[in-house]
């Protein structure tokens, strides 16, 4: 069997920043304001602070204004909420996250829900949640959404074929099985979501013609449970120790990539797959949403 294709998120995301950034100088020239993005970051978890590095760090490439908004792990709900109040009303940013996960005195959803559906460039508000499944505009989850351009841009066909996903996340699992089962160019597949209460998992995962892995579990796709010339999506960035790294660690992914790879017709590597994607999908959210302010002036 030939190599499999790699499905490069790192090159597919550099392709679409520089797509960004031509439209972002053609705005300026033109005399609108550059999109301004915003991220909270509650306490110093270590994945929430390089991920949110990387956010501040795409925002300069692709000509974006950033805010990185520090708060200490102690701070109350109630403050937070009337953090996110003083963003929603600030008309200089057309966007804002606030770094998941929060400490566990905080609701989540509490917080999510306070985020105007406007400024939610990560799409989890319940308003942009509904909007997905009806079909309709809005702002799409990150991670799923650049794995539909991902797909899209790798000339990878889903339409009548089968994908099994494992994980049902509200952040990957679900919203994906809702955009891949849609009427739209990269969509119109069949789609099996299955989870921890799903029996016999390999007899699903051998049946899929693509397979995405979203469990956060180091690993757990084996050779045995892909079907030979399948497309794998690894969305698991679980750190693991490793002394060989300058870091101590070293992200892996919920596919046995070595073991899987030589089988499949294309396959994400981890790094350098999803993860960029999720990041680039971000940017193309948050310019959406300055567009959207434009627009309506």
């Amino acid at each position: 069997m030939t190599e499999p294709k790699i499905l490069s998120g790192k090159d597919t995301a550099k392709e679409i920043r520089l797509e960004i950034a031509a439209e972002v100088a053609k705005r300026k020239e033109s005399g609108f304001k550059v999109p301004h993005l915003a991220a909270i970051l509650v306490g110093n978890d270590g994945g929430s602070e390089t991920y949110v590095s990387y956010k501040v760090k795409d925002c300069k490439e692709v000509g974006f204004d950033s805010s990185l908004i520090r708060r200490d792990d102690n701070i109350t709900e109630e403050e937070l909420l009337e953090l996110i109040d003083q963003l929603n009303a600030n008309d200089d940013i057309d966007g804002f996250i606030v770094q998941l996960p929060l400490p566990k005195h905080i609701d989540s959803q509490k917080v999510i829900t306070a985020i105007d559906p406007n400024k939610d460039v990560d799409g989890f508000h319940p308003m942009n949640v509904g909007r997905m499944n009806l079909g309709l505009d809005g702002f799409l989850p990150a991670t799923p959404s650049g794995i539909i351009e991902l797909l899209k841009r790798n000339g990878i066909e889903t339409s009548g074929k089968h994908c099994v996903i494992l994980g049902r996340s509200n952040i990957v699992g679900s919203p994906l099985s809702v955009l891949l089962s849609r009427n739209r160019e990269v969509g119109n597949a069949t789609v099996t979501l299955c989870h921890s209460r799903t029996k016999d998992l390999p007899h699903w995962t051998r049946q899929a013609d693509i397979l995405v892995a979203a469990l956060g579990i180091p690993g757990f796709v084996t050779a045995d449970m892909v079907k030979r010339g399948a497309v794998v999506i690894d969305v698991g960035t679980t750190r693991v120790p490793d002394d060989s790294k300058k870091s101590g660690f070293a992200l892996k992914g919920d596919v046995l990539y070595d073991e899987v790879a030589p089988l499949t017709e294309a396959i994400t590597p981890v790094p350098g797959g999803v993860g960029p994607m999720t990041r680039v999908a971000l940017l193309l959210n948050t310019l959406q949403a300055a567009k959207r302010l434009t627009d309506s002036d």
